[in-house]
């Protein structure tokens, strides 16, 4: 089945409990596609707090915040080309999941304390503990 989706250029959402591999296919699928030149960038959503989020993914300017001394690219800038893997997504915060959404809808971002827009041409790949649609429903 990885085979058939992986040369598609949608995003790809992989289940399973702890440990059995989601991470490993994750790659795989990135191997397998057009975007295998391209980095693969893993984030465990699960691990970065809320109020992190939006920097982790969208990087930030200098002076953006105290303690943004310098420009930071976010995850999103660096896999450029390639695969962003989100692992743990069920477990994002909803804040962060409008953030993505709207991301994910335009392919566009602004770094945080940025006033210019930016494209990224990225493939999304998901990995959750739990069927997502259980949570959509309650």
């Amino acid at each position: 089945m990885l085979r058939a989706v992986a040369g598609k250029d949608v995003v790809l959402t992989l289940v399973g409990e702890s440990g059995t591999g989601k991470e490993i296919l994750a790659r795989r699928a990135h191997e397998l596609s057009g975007r295998r030149a391209g980095p693969f960038i893993p984030i465990n959503s699960a691990a970065i707090p809320e109020a992190l989020f939006e920097s982790e993914l969208f990087g930030h300017e200098r002076g953006a915040f105290t303690g943004a001394a310098e420009l930071v690219k976010g995850k999103v800038e660096a896999a450029q080309g390639g695969t962003l893997f989100l692992d743990e997504i069920g477990e994002m915060a909803l804040g962060a999941q409008a953030k993505l959404l709207r991301f994910l809808e335009s392919r566009r971002f602004m770094r945080v304390g940025g006033h210019t827009k930016l494209h990224a041409d990225v493939r999304l790949v998901c990995a959750t503990l739990r069927p997502l649609e259980d949570d959509v429903r309650s």
